[in-house]
């Protein structure tokens, strides 16, 4: 099986049953390509560790995805939207703590029309120039896209949650199309976005063969951000008795992408620390290279729920810098004051 995992190391990519098989791999391999994972890491960024402040600045969506705590039909969820103030203000305590990526991300609420979220792009480039904005707000039209992009946003982050047509409709209400999904991807990348795409580790009815496929599909498509994070059940979803994704299938899946796209960024995600409390730590040793602290008001952390028992307060807050500093350093690695850009172009 350590055989596999020199294949992909040289080769950056492998056959479906070969990646089921690496996929089902025993310890040792899956430290093999932890520590190989590591290693191109280092070769590409250093001991660098960039960090983007995000901003949740909507928990509205029109929108259903059954997986989600945001959803549509959620009726239990409080919800909020954040005014142009209070927007900006997150975006000067984030500057001021020395972040220079903003990444405002919210559901598919219909109140941001383009001019609004052309507004906002707007405000925020004049007022830091040197900074990177990224969106993540869903599936809109190609043109949307481009009024975005246009107005200056740089990034833009689109997880595809499945590269298998079947999985994703047993995922997602009928009126929400794969292929719509894939399209958008593509759109974003044709425009010029540093485009990011991803998916949940142990999402329900996912298969060795699922993983495979998504693998197989960002390799294919290229991007500059892969996120990757645990499936984490809501109590207020049709999947609230699915068991939640694992810590060691999402690490394993982290280093899988790392030695295919060397260069590519990788968030340690909020609900891997949520999995488990070292988790951001464990992330980082197995390839990943982004840490991404919330700037959101404390008031509405709470109802940005995607997911139960998110963590919302302490190392996860940018307020505790700090804090995500010492974390990062037990590590071997550091926080830099940097855009960081995505060398996988």
């Amino acid at each position: 099986m350590t055989d596999l995992a020199e294949k992909l190391y040289r080769n950056k990519i492998l056959s479906k049953p070969e990646f089921v098989e690496l996929i089902n791999s025993d310890a040792e391999t899956r430290e093999r390509l932890r520590a190989l994972a590591e290693k191109l890491r280092k070769e590409n960024y250093g001991d660098e560790i960039y960090v983007r402040g995000l901003i949740e600045f909507t928990n509205y969506c029109k929108q259903n995805c059954l997986y989600c705590g945001i959803r549509r039909d959620n009726k239990n969820c409080s919800r909020y939207r954040l005014s142009f103030d209070e927007i900006m203000r997150c975006c000067k305590e984030g500057y001021n703590l020395g972040f220079r990526t903003f990444v405002l991300q919210g559901g598919e609420d219909p109140y941001f029309t383009d001019e609004r979220i052309c507004e906002i792009i707007k405000a925020i480039k004049e007022k830091y120039p040197d900074c990177a904005l990224t969106l993540s707000i869903g599936e809109k039209s190609k043109e949307s896209y481009k009024r975005y992009f246009d107005c200056g946003a740089d990034r833009y982050l689109l997880r595809h949650e499945t590269a298998d047509k079947t999985h994703y409709e047993k995922l997602h209400p009928e009126n929400q199309k794969f292929e719509t999904r894939i399209k958008c991807l593509e759109n974003l990348k044709k425009i010029g976005y540093q485009v990011g795409c991803g998916f949940m580790v142990g999402s329900p009815y996912q298969t060795a063969e699922n993983l495979a496929e998504d693998l197989i599909y960002i390799k294919k498509l290229n991007p500059q951000m892969v996120g990757l994070g645990p499936f984490i059940h809501h109590a207020q979803t049709e999947f609230r008795d699915f068991p939640n994704g694992t810590l060691e299938l999402t690490l394993l899946m982290i280093s899988i992408v790392r030695i295919m796209l060397p260069k590519v960024l990788l968030p340690a995600t909020t609900a891997l620390a949520t999995i488990n409390p070292l988790g951001r730590e464990l992330g980082i040793k197995a390839g990943a290279n982004v840490v991404m602290p919330n700037l959101s008001p404390v008031a509405v952390r709470k109802d940005y729920q995607l997911y139960d028992n998110k963590v919302c307060t302490g190392d996860e807050s940018a307020q505790c810098k700090s804090c995500l500093e010492k974390r990062i350093e037990s590590v071997g690695c550091k926080i830099v004051i940097d855009r960081g850009d995505s060398k996988n172009n």
